[in-house]
């Protein structure tokens, strides 16, 4: 059988199909189920005209049927682009536009987002649609291919697969700097490597009940979905209406008894803020990724589960859920430590370099760079971007020997491991996040209110990490107040990408270039903590 991710799940049907596989509130799949459900959905895809190496984009919020989804997309030797159901419509469209994606898989109730989707101005008019449960409320105007009792119609014995490991698995789309989303191209082998790594490292097996927080947009979710599959274990998916309330999450990590928890560090220091961090007796791992952990909070965490394991990863949707880790070795007694993003995981590596793409000396700061197995082809269809980012490794004379310049900046301590620094442009990351500040400064232009604008972040003991800010100047002859800019942001930004903070000014600051002074943007911030606006002023 090849090395492919869906194959995991054909292997445990085989060997346990009786065995839970999915859990969601009173739902429960097993592996028979599932790999029987997604063998139907792939042999449907293809006789609709589904062809190796076609995006389909799936609009539905986590879920079994979500996952089922993704499986079938996979097996019809397909890219599955998962699209964020709590986006507006032209975001939405945008990603489906540059992946030029033919079919839209809908589930959930996201009839309404479907509906303006696809009536925007421009839409493709060719994209079909799917719906796959009987909850999609769908206008007039939708009207699906196929519907979810259509899959009975076709066989859900074994799928055969055209595809290879080195083939792309999926498309996830990050944050971009010209207010368009990058998609990044992942392979079934990127993340077959991490995966089992992190199996064995983490010794996963059927008795293991793993929690499904992050969003499937969100790569996160790759690992806490075919970590399961690969080690046969239960995936329990957390609903949304529990997603970030830390009493909720604190009961449901009791009541589905996990074995393992992974999510964003914001969410771990959500719950130690509330104290609810306790009577968790068969939680044997905690694992966090995708910002900085507090050391107080982990502290926090620590103190009250003496018989886990704590485990730092670090890596950016480019290399593939996570390309480093450290297993906390204690409880660490001084609340200013910081905690290292550690080692390279299996087959990967981690360079600090300086702009010369020489190694820094240890404790010196660098630009962070990572290699190995995990890396992406690049992004899709953008070989400009693809090249910026991604270039050929300084001691190698093989063009295909490639390093991804991560934006971070890093040390390497006397111990021998990577701290992280910061990041080194308009990047930020909020609730795990990561955004680019330029799109957000993109949508406020967009608005035509606007003679100048900046969006900074600055650090936030709040539940998101970070704090976005937005310092702007009204066009001539307007006075635009923050309700209005913040309703108009609503009609193109998820809500984690809206500023918080705002402040109205007659001008920006600027530097000796002429440009925007975001440092002093950021310190005026920073100093006016206590507020969420500040009246015009000339700075």
């Amino acid at each position: 059988m090849k090395a492919l991710l869906q194959n995991w799940v054909t292997r445990q049907a085989e060997v346990r199909p009786d065995g839970i596989a999915l859990v969601m509130n009173e739902q429960r799949m097993t592996y028979g189920q599932l790999e029987e459900s997604s063998n139907q959905l792939a042999r449907l895809l293809r006789a609709a005209g589904c062809r190796r190496g076609d995006r389909v984009c799936f609009l539905m919020p986590k879920s079994p049927v979500a996952i089922v989804t993704m499986l079938g997309i996979l097996k019809a030797d397909c890219m599955h682009v998962p699209l964020d159901p709590a986006s507006p419509a032209p975001r939405v469209g945008k990603i489906v536009d540059s992946c030029e994606s033919r079919w839209i898989l809908a589930a959930g109730r996201v009839g309404g987002l479907l509906d303006e989707l696809l009536s925007q101005p421009g839409s493709n008019g060719s994209i079909s649609v799917g719906s796959l449960d009987d909850e999609t409320e769908l206008t007039g105007s939708v009207r699906p291919e196929f519907y979810r009792r259509d899959l009975t119609t076709y066989s859900g014995a074994f799928v055969d697969s055209a595809n290879a490991s080195e083939d792309a698995a999926h498309i996830l789309f990050t944050s971009g700097s010209t207010g368009t989303p990058k998609g990044v191209v992942i392979t079934h082998a990127n993340v077959i490597h991490f995966v089992e790594w992190a199996v064995n490292y983490f010794r996963m097996d059927d008795s293991d009940r793993i929690s499904g927080h992050p969003p499937l947009h969100f790569d996160l979710s790759q690992f806490d979905i075919f970590g399961t599959f690969a080690s046969g274990a239960q995936l329990h998916l957390v609903p949304g209406d529990v997603g970030l309330m830390p009493n909720h999450l604190a009961d449901f990590i009791r009541r589905s008894e996990l074995t393992q928890w992974f999510s964003v560090p914001s969410v771990l220091n959500y719950m130690a803020k509330f104290d609810v961090v306790k009577d968790f007796p068969c939680l044997k791992r905690v694992l966090w990724c995708g910002e900085v952990f507090p050391t107080p909070a982990l502290m926090h965490w620590m103190q009250r589960l003496p018989g886990a394991t704590f485990t730092n990863l670090y890596g950016p949707t480019e290399t593939t859920i996570a390309s480093s880790y450290y297993t906390v070795p204690r409880c660490p007694a001084d609340p200013c430590a910081p905690i290292p993003i550690g080692a390279p995981c299996d087959g990967e590596q981690l360079l600090v370099l300086d702009e010369h793409l020489k190694s820094v000396s240890p404790g010196e700061t660098g630009d962070l760079y990572i290699g190995g197995v995990g890396l992406s082809p690049g992004y899709w269809r953008d070989q400009e971007k693809t090249a910026a980012a991604f270039i050929q490794h300084p001691g190698s004379t093989d063009p295909s020997n490639r390093i991804y310049k991560s934006g971070d900046l890093a040390r390497v301590g006397a111990d021998g491991l990577v701290y992280y620094v910061g990041r080194a442009d308009t990047q930020v990351k909020s609730r795990g996040y990561r955004i680019e500040l330029g799109e957000i400064e993109a949508a406020l232009n967009a608005s035509g209110d606007l003679k100048e604008c900046a969006v900074v972040a600055i650090p936030s003991e709040g539940f998101e990490g970070t704090t976005l800010c937005c310092a702007y100047v009204s066009a001539v002859h307007a006075n635009v107040h923050q309700r209005l800019l913040l309703s108009q942001l609503r009609k193109l930004l998820p809500s984690y990408m809206l500023p918080t903070r705002w402040a109205a000014f007659n001008q920006l600051p600027k530097n000796s270039s002429g440009k925007i002074d975001r440092p002093q943007l950021r310190r005026m911030f920073e100093q006016d903590g206590t507020q969420t606006s500040r009246p015009a002023q000339t700075a």
